[in-house]
């Protein structure tokens, strides 16, 4: 009998899994197969939030091969190792997996190759599954990759997409293979009180719901604070199960301003990851420096803790960083304002909040957060590296009403707007009834801050 193993790791879906289905079609039986990589929990990216995603994913990834017939093994410890281990045990003559790019996982993918290698196995690498282009499919003519974001978008429109794949209706995985147990949510410490359910089920009822009720709005509402409207797909997206490919296929098939939106998204998610395979150092040193002399735990370390916390005194920072730790999530315009105002207001390390952010965030991602992160800070990709943010002047244009700083801050659900993105200019009595802090910095002496700290010779 002819057996593959399908390795599983940022793609925990049965629809339009290429792996997978070369794996039905060129074998009588396969092993499904995650393993709990040690090396990534040594690295810390293994948080609270995304472990108990986690955890929801390979339950719900076990029960769907479990209707096909299958089920999902689980092993822990050395990548390598287990997936040699496991292929031996199953007589695997082949291994398939899908391609990944940050440093990490292709120096991990050259590993595995090798030690199949020697084992007389085979690896197959299958290219856009995790990513709709994957880097180095387009580039300009006198470089690696695209360093801005506008003509990559139009080569990237010109790429023939490979069809998407339906989920197998069988899945036959050997007997004598076994696993460990599955992990569970309910196990993992300090997760988030709010944090969606993870899964395929999960991400494919919030992708249907929303192509229903809040696509076409997508263009006009997504900045829009208080409307939460964002589609709320990027967990889906980071843990693969959602497909890009097939986000972008439907999207284009359903056409309108809203879902043209949304596709360019998935081309942004599809650009970090292109610059971040050609220049991997991004991820923790400036992509573009401009010398700067950031302030850091030493220098600013109350300003940090109070950004961190949601106390600056400034309602629309504050409501998100409490939204970003009960949630694990936050709203993508909230993201910007964030990061602008400990970046460029208080002039801190962009190092330091995107740590913060790889925390907490369920769909933490280095090369959608630490990319991001520098375009906001002016090390990125950004052609407009002065760019500021003024997070009152955002505030009451993307959350008029005041809706989305109450919702997240209890102490001011009696100041009407606008007061609510000012209240330490209410009136005295009425200030001092609010337990609320005052600004831990004037937005002129912050900006006043910033362009001295530009001006300074290099």
């Amino acid at each position: 009998m002819r057996v593959s193993v399908v390795l599983f790791t940022s793609d925990l879906r049965l629809h339009d899994h290429p792996p997978l289905r070369a794996a039905l079609a060129s074998a009588d039986a396969v092993v499904p197969l995650f393993v709990r990589d040690r090396a990534v929990a040594a690295t810390g990216f293994a948080t609270p939030n995304r472990s108990a995603f986690l955890a929801d994913c390979l339950a719900d990834l076990d029960a769907g091969l479990r209707e096909r017939g299958g089920r999902l093994v689980v092993r822990s410890g050395d990548l390598v190792a287990e997936v040699c281990r496991v292929a031996r045990e199953a007589d695997a003559g082949e291994v398939h997996l899908s391609a990944a790019h940050s440093r990490f996982a292709t120096r991990r993918e050259e590993r595995l190759r090798r030690a199949l290698d020697s084992d007389g196995r085979r690896l197959s690498v299958h290219d856009a599954v995790t990513v709709a282009v994957p880097p180095g499919e387009v580039t300009p003519a006198a470089s690696d990759h695209f360093a801005v974001f506008t003509p990559y978008l139009r080569r990237w429109t010109q790429v023939r997409l490979r069809p998407a794949v339906g989920a197998p209706r069988r899945v036959p995985v050997p007997d004598h293979v076994r696993g460990e147990p599955l992990p569970a949510r309910d196990a993992v410490p300090g997760v988030s009180p709010g944090l969606p359910a993870g899964g395929e089920r999960a991400g494919r009822g919030r992708m249907t719901a929303y192509w229903r009720g809040g696509l076409d709005a997508y263009d006009d509402t997504r900045d829009a604070l208080a409307a939460d409207a964002t589609s709320k797909l990027s967990a889906h997206l980071h843990f693969g199960t959602l497909s890009a490919v097939e986000l972008v296929h439907r999207g284009r098939r359903h056409g309108g301003p809203g879902a043209e939106a949304l596709v360019r998204q998935l081309a942004w998610r599809d650009f970090h990851r292109q610059v971040l395979a050609a220049r991997p150092d991004a991820a923790h040193g400036d992509y573009r420096t401009r010398h700067d002399h950031w302030r850091t735990e030493r220098t600013a370390r109350e300003d940090i803790e109070a950004w961190r916390e949601g106390r600056t005194g400034y309602p629309v920072i504050d409501a998100a960083m409490r939204q970003l730790r009960h949630e694990g999530w936050m709203h993508n315009r909230a993201r910007l304002l964030t990061a602008c105002f400990l970046s460029k207001t208080l002039y801190v390390d962009w190092r330091i909040g995107a740590a913060h952010f790889l925390y907490w965030l369920v769909d933490g991602d280095v090369a959608n957060n630490q990319l991001n992160w520098q375009w906001v800070a002016g090390t990125g990709t950004d052609t407009r590296p002065n760019r500021v943010l003024n997070p009152v002047a955002q505030a009451k244009k993307y959350d008029p009403e005041g809706s989305y700083v109450r919702r997240w801050l209890p102490e001011l659900r009696g100041v009407g707007a606008p007061a609510v993105h000012e209240p330490w200019k209410l009136p005295g009595p009425a200030r001092a009834a609010l337990d609320y802090p005052d600004p831990v910095v004037d937005l002129a002496e912050g900006l006043e801050r910033f362009r001295r700290a530009h001006a300074r010779p290099r």
